[in-house]
C-alpha cells in the first residue's frame, strides 16, 4: 500500500509500530505472523523501517505480511492511531504522539508520574502492559509473566557461565563432582522459570518466597522450599503480589536466608513488591560469609536490588563473590521475547480491536484495569492512589463514544470517556 492509499484510507485503524529507541533494547512490539491476522482483520499495519532489526526480523518480512514501512518514527507517529510499543516512550516520542491517539506499552505507571501525567495532558489513551490483571482470563496477555519467563531462564545460564563449577552431578574417572547448590529468592514466574532451568541442568535448588501459597509449586519443580514463620502477616496482595514485610519478618527473612546464603554456590533473587523498592533480602554481611567464588544474580536490580551489594547495570566481586545486577535481560533474548511479547499484545488487540476499528469497551475488566490515561485524565485507580488523586466521579456517557479511533481528519479529538471507566 502506497503512503497515498494510506493517507486516504478513511476511517479503517491505523497501527505503528516504531523502533525502540531505549539503550540497548532489542524486541520489538509486534512480529509479522501477527501482522498477518491483524491485517487479515481489516487492520492497517505501519512498522517504521528498522523497528524488527534487533530480533532478526528484516523490513522485507514485515512487508510480506502486509504491513507498509515508514521511513522514520515522525511519518509513524503523524499517521498512527495506535502506537505499540515495548518501552515507555521517551521525551521525543511523546511530543510525537497525536492527541486522541492510544499508546500500549510497558509504561510502569506507578513509579513513572511525570510520564503519566504528561500523556494525560496530551490527551493519550495510554494502555499499559504491567498493568494486565493477574486473572485466568487475563493470563494470555500477561506480558510481565511472559518477560519474567524469559529473565528466570537467563539469570541461571548468567550464574552457570560465571560459576566456576560444573552445575550438574557429574561420575569421573578424575572423581565424583557434587552437584551445584543454589538458593533462588522469590518464587513467582521468574523464580518459578529459574528453578526449571538450573534444575534442568543438574543443580540441587532450594527456594525462599514469602508466600507460603507457592510452597506447592516449588516443590513440584523438584526445589526444597525454605519456610520462614510470618505468623500472622497478610503477606500476599488481592491481585496474587508479594505485600512488603514489616521490620520484624524482614529481619527473619534475612536471619534464614544467610543461613542458606553460605552454602549456596549460587542465588539467583527475583523478589519485587509493585511500585516499591525491592527488599532487602541479603545484607553485606551474609555476603561476606558466602564462599569465594559464588555468584548472586539479582534480578531486582532494577528497583535497587534484593541484595545490599548489587549495583544495577554492572558486575561486580565482593568478598571474592561475583554480584551481577543485570538490566532488561529480556532484551537479551528477543527472539523469542518479542514472539511472546507480539503474543500477548495480539491477544489484548482481540479485545479492542473489532471490525477493522478501535472499540475500548471499559466495562471489561481487562481493558478497564490496563488503561491508565484517557480523554485526559489518569484514570487507573492505583495510579491515582499513588499520586495521591482522589477517586474519578462518573459522567454521562455521550452518544456514539465508545473509544473508536478518530478519523486522520479528526486526529487533534480526544475521545469521550465512557461513565464506566471514569466511575
Amino acid at each position: 500500500m502506497s503512503m497515498a492509499e494510506i493517507a486516504a484510507d478513511g476511517h479503517r485503524l491505523r497501527i505503528g509500530v516504531p523502533r525502540e529507541v531505549a539503550p540497548n533494547e532489542r524486541r520489538v512490539a509486534i512480529i509479522p505472523d501477527a501482522i498477518t491476522k491483524l491485517v487479515g482483520s481489516g487492520v492497517t499495519v505501519l512498522i517504521e523501517a528498522g523497528a524488527g532489526e534487533g530480533s532478526f526480523i528484516s523490513d522485507d518480512a514485515y512487508a510480506d505480511a502486509g504491513a507498509s514501512i515508514v521511513p522514520d518514527a515522525r511519518s509513524l507517529y503523524g499517521q498512527a492511531h495506535l502506537v505499540l510499543k515495548v518501552q515507555r516512550p521517551d521525551d521525543r516520542e511523546l511530543r510525537l504522539l497525536q492527541p486522541g491517539s492510544t499508546l500500549i506499552a510497558f509504561l510502569a505507571p506507578l513509579t513513572n508520574p511525570d510520564l503519566v501525567q504528561a500523556l494525560a495532558t496530551g490527551g493519550v489513551t495510554g494502555f499499559s502492559m504491567d498493568a494486565i490483571p493477574r486473572t485466568t482470563r487475563a493470563q494470555s496477555m500477561d506480558a510481565l509473566s511472559s518477560m519474567s519467563t524469559v529473565a528466570g531462564y537467563k539469570a541461571v545460564v548468567m550464574a552457570a557461565d560465571y560459576l566456576a563449577k560444573f552445575f550438574p552431578l557429574l561420575m569421573t574417572a578424575a572423581g565424583t563432582i557434587p552437584p551445584a547448590k543454589a538458593l533462588v529468592i522469590g518464587a513467582g514466574v521468574a523464580g518459578l522459570q529459574a528453578i526449571a532451568t538450573a534444575r534442568r541442568l543438574g543443580a540441587v535448588v532450594e527456594a525462599y518466597d514469602t508466600r507460603p501459597v507457592v510452597k506447592e509449586q516449588v516443590e513440584s519443580l523438584g526445589a526444597t522450599f525454605v519456610e520462614v514463620d510470618a505468623g500472622d502477616a497478610d503477606t500476599q496482595d488481592a491481585g496474587g503480589y508479594a505485600k512488603e514485610a514489616s521490620a520484624d519478618l524482614l529481619r527473619r527473612q534475612q536471619e534464614k536466608l544467610a543461613e542458606r546464603s553460605e552454602r549456596a554456590d549460587f542465588i539467583i533473587t527475583t523478589a519485587l513488591i509493585p511500585g516499591k523498592p525491592a527488599p532487602r533480602l541479603i545484607t553485606a554481611e551474609t555476603v561476606s560469609r558466602m564462599r569465594p567464588g559464588s555468584v548472586i544474580v539479582d534480578l531486582a536490580g532494577e528497583m535497587g536490588g534484593n541484595c545490599e551489594l548489587t549495583v544495577p547495570g554492572e558486575i561486580v566481586v565482593r568478598h571474592g563473590v561475583t554480584i551481577m545486577g543485570p538490566l532488561n535481560l529480556p532484551s537479551t533474548v528477543p527472539v523469542h521475547a518479542s514472539q511472546m511479547y507480539s503474543k500477548n499484545i495480539q491477544n489484548l488487540l482481540a479485545l479492542m480491536v473489532k471490525d477493522g476499528k478501535l472499540t475500548l469497551n471499559f466495562d471489561d475488566d481487562i481493558v478497564k484495569g490496563t488503561c491508565i490515561t484517557h480523554a485526559g485524565e489518569i484514570v487507573h485507580e492505583p495510579t491515582r492512589a499513588r499520586l495521591g488523586l482522589g477517586k474519578l466521579t462518573p459522567e454521562p456517557v455521550s452518544a456514539g463514544a465508545n473509544g473508536a479511533p478518530p478519523a486522520p481528519s479528526e486526529v487533534s479529538a480526544p475521545p469521550v470517556t465512557p461513565a464506566s471507566q471514569r466511575g
